[in-house]
């Protein structure tokens, strides 16, 4: 982002002297994107953030995938993945279960009340959506609240911990990108502000505002990273808590974004998916389904017509209100619908029609669409409605 912010207390000028209140050195860290030539933080630590004591393997959750073959949309539930009874021994990092990955992206589902382990990702960037509960989000930038409807945009190598809050669960959608996951350029100017035709601007983008301190010796940090071999994890344990910055100051930084700060694109008729971004990342990009006038010519049919997608696979995760287009499918919240590339998907039977007159939809989803195929994680083996894919032929046969 090229939205500066600054916490705590910080020298007057970078790479220059920065002294703790006995006289010693602080530790000044640059985290920075594409080799120093994109965006980036300066943090002033207390301890060197170098120093590791020990590293170890750590075997990540089954990150295998199964190639979409035979041609099928699916529909995933997702809330099936996850029953009470494992709610209190799931943590949001070790607890997430694979649903749907490439080379480029990665989705996965996790209902959590236990605190997470302090993890960063350094395979990309990671945005959760909290679908429903609360959580402390700990971060070496400080601490951040996220609550229903939040995305949580944690950027690459930030050590970060989850603390489900609050008396019901965390339900969290993970979005792992290989990539920085970024607004799209058409909403930014060529210094990156947000443009006026942009559904959200800074405003609405909350960073950190207090920073945590922790006292601690030999402590466990889990790091997701890559190998030729593929995704892999390793157990550092380090000298000193990673939680012992004092400052930092930059354009790269952690932050909450409600989908309910997002201004719907409508139209006199049907607005493509394009006009429901929200991010994107390499291959792929994020979209918000939100209640909206729909739309206004006298003619329109405010249902969303077939379409083929023929460069990407779409991913919708309903998280919200009543999904006109699905009736009849058996989708409802908690649910993923999967329409491949090649296959021509579009409204439920019966759906075209019933939509004729209606001006308002009270929906609420986040889709993802790919431009390179996805395959079927453990996850979504797990908890497939096989009967979708003859969903829109048993509706013509009523």
């Amino acid at each position: 982002m090229a939205f500066y912010r600054q916490l705590g207390v910080i020298p007057p000028k970078r790479h220059t002297q920065h002294r703790n209140e006995d006289g010693g050195l602080f530790y000044e860290e640059l985290m920075g994107e594409e080799g120093f030539s994109s965006d980036s933080a300066l943090l002033y630590h207390r301890h060197i953030p170098s120093a590791i004591v020990d590293a170890t393997e750590w075997k990540l959750p089954d990150q295998a995938t199964t190639p979409n073959h035979p041609l099928k949309p699916r529909h995933l539930k997702l809330h099936d993945l996850f029953p009470q009874t494992v709610w209190a021994e799931t943590d949001v990092v070790t607890g997430r279960r694979l649903i749907l990955g490439n080379a480029d992206v990665r989705l996965s589902y996790v209902v959590s009340a236990k605190e997470s382990p302090l993890y960063r990702n350094v395979v990309g960037d990671e945005m959760v959506y909290v679908e429903s509960g609360t959580a402390r989000v700990e971060t070496v930038f400080g601490v951040l609240d996220a609550k229903a409807g939040d995305y949580v945009l944690l950027p690459m190598a930030t050590t970060h911990r989850w603390i489900p809050t609050g008396d019901e669960p965390l339900r969290a959608y993970v979005i792992e990108a290989n990539s920085h996951i970024v607004p799209p350029k058409r909403f930014l100017s060529r210094f990156g502000q947000f443009l006026e035709h942009a559904p959200f601007c800074e405003r609405d983008l909350h960073g950190p505002t207090e920073l945590i301190q922790v006292e601690d010796s030999n402590v466990e940090v889990l790091v997701k990273h890559r190998t030729s071999h593929g995704i892999v994890g390793t157990r550092y344990l380090v000298p000193n808590h990673p939680f012992d910055v004092v400052g930092w100051d930059g354009c790269l930084y952690p932050y909450t974004f409600s989908i309910h700060d997002y201004e719907p694109i409508t139209g006199r008729v049907h607005q493509p998916p394009p006009a429901h971004q929200a991010f994107e990342g390499n291959n792929f990009v994020i979209c918000n389904f939100v209640p909206r006038k729909v739309d206004y010519h006298p003619l329109a049919i405010p249902v969303p017509y077939y379409h083929s997608n023929v460069d990407s696979d779409e991913v919708m995760f309903y998280c919200g209100g009543d999904y006109e287009a699905r009736k009849g499918s058996g989708i409802g919240q908690g649910s993923i619908s999967v329409h491949p590339g090649g296959h021509a998907h579009g409204p439920q039977p019966g759906a075209y029609e019933r939509s004729i007159g209606v001006d308002f939809f009270d929906e609420l989803a986040v889709m993802v669409d790919t431009f390179r195929p996805l395959e079927l994680g453990e996850g979504a083996l797990a908890c497939e409605d096989a009967a979708y894919a003859g969903s829109w032929n048993r509706g013509l046969q009523k």
